[in-house]
């Protein structure tokens, strides 16, 4: 990614910064070549470290309970759309950020400048760029997240509802559902479960731990069911620590209550994007979800995908403060980082506030309106380094 002498020098003659062809257009493309390259590697690797990380509770959670590498690596490339959609904006900022150290560091920015460029007019192709990632989130977070959101839930459902092949494993605690233990030391030829251990904390006011001699899986009209003979029940009240024991000849118990699958309620995470925005009383009353929940979803896919151009345009505007520095422009890449948080906490606040009132959509779109703002008064600041050095004479 090293910078051509001979573009350097082309541009120099170019002093009319309006012409738009020739060396205006050739600057133009350099510079959004070199936010795209950068972009891509950014990309690469923050995807790679969120989806490791996600791909070890993956891991942890199938591999333990029986499933098979296949599944392992299907569940992984269904969530790597979510991972994507979320690390780009990052990797927008990042490249910004970095193109914009880069080309002050070696004096790039300083000679463009001295051409006529104002920084309004360098921001240009960095808002192309801005664009353009957020073509692709728009693509994500519309189309592919809310897809592989569904296909994720059908084969999660398949997953747990495939309880009798958990079951059936010698020697070993699984957890088939939340809050559930299940042991058995030995399977029989013919089937048979033998010395078995299940433990029920599902409850937040009991602990129920039962243990039987012999078990048999059976099949029924309301689902599967666990059918444990010669055993004993101890439940345990949580809130005044005392034990009953109840000592059965056989009992029964429901494993098809443990299935986590699809249920009546739509989720709202895979509906369409306009379903969203509309929230109409059918598709409230079937996902479940309040209606300024449901405008919020679907606003902050929109709103999401300007990430994006706000993040590349903030970072690259704030480097432009300060002019040229040997020392490198590590107060302005804080100052630019600070400045990020900021307007993601503020997203995050003006989210929660829209969710409390279905009128008040609207405050979704408040982060990259204030992103913008900022973006204006930096380059305003850029084009007057007056202002600087006036202070930098007062502290003199």
């Amino acid at each position: 990614m090293q910078f051509s002498p001979s573009v350097t020098w082309d541009m120099v003659g170019a002093n009319d910064s309006r012409d738009p062809g020739g060396h205006v257009g050739r600057f133009d493309k350099y510079l959004l070549s070199q936010l795209m390259i950068v972009f891509g590697f950014f990309s690469l690797v923050l995807v790679l470290v969120y989806w490791i990380n996600r791909a070890v509770v993956l891991f942890d959670r199938l591999i333990a309970n029986g499933e098979s590498a296949g599944t392992f690596l299907e569940f992984t490339a269904l969530s790597l759309p979510k991972v994507i959609l979320l690390v780009l904006p990052m990797a927008a900022f990042a490249a910004a950020v970095y193109v914009a150290n880069r080309l002050s560091g070696e004096s790039e920015l300083l000679v463009v400048q001295a051409t006529g460029y104002s920084p309004w007019r360098l921001a240009r192709p960095v808002a192309a760029f801005g664009l353009i990632v957020a073509l692709m989130l728009s693509l994500l977070s519309h189309f592919l997240v809310p897809a592989s959101v569904q296909e994720l839930a059908r084969r999660q459902a398949e997953v747990s509802g495939n309880l009798t092949s958990r079951l059936l494993t010698e020697g070993t605690f699984i957890h088939p559902a939340r809050g559930l233990t299940f042991y058995v030391r030995e399977i029989s030829p013919r089937g048979e479960l033998l010395e078995i251990f299940l433990s029920d904390s599902r409850s937040t006011a009991t602990r129920t731990e039962y243990t039987a001699k012999q078990a048999l899986l059976i099949r029924s009209d309301t689902g599967p069911k666990l059918v444990m003979y010669e055993g004993m029940a101890q439940t345990i009240d949580l809130e005044t620590n005392r034990i009953s024991i109840t000592r059965f000849s056989d009992f029964s118990f429901d494993i098809g209550s443990l299935n986590t699958s699809l249920s009546a309620t739509r989720s709202a995470r895979n509906l369409p994007t306009g379903e969203l925005l509309r929230a109409s009383p059918a598709t409230v009353l079937a996902t479940g979800t309040s209606r300024a929940r449901l405008l919020v979803m679907g606003h902050e896919r929109i709103s999401q995908t300007l990430l994006s151009l706000v993040a590349a345009l903030v970072g690259f505007s704030t480097l432009l403060i300060g002019g040229f520095s040997r020392f490198g422009l590590w107060r302005q890449i804080l100052v630019a980082i600070v400045l990020l948080i900021l307007l993601k906490a503020l997203d995050n606040s003006m989210i929660s506030a829209a969710k409390k009132n279905d009128a008040a959509w609207a405050l979704v779109y408040v982060s990259n309106i204030a992103g913008l703002a900022v973006t204006a008064a930096l380059l305003w600041l850029a084009e007057r380094p007056a202002v600087f050095s006036r202070r930098k004479g007062a502290r003199a």
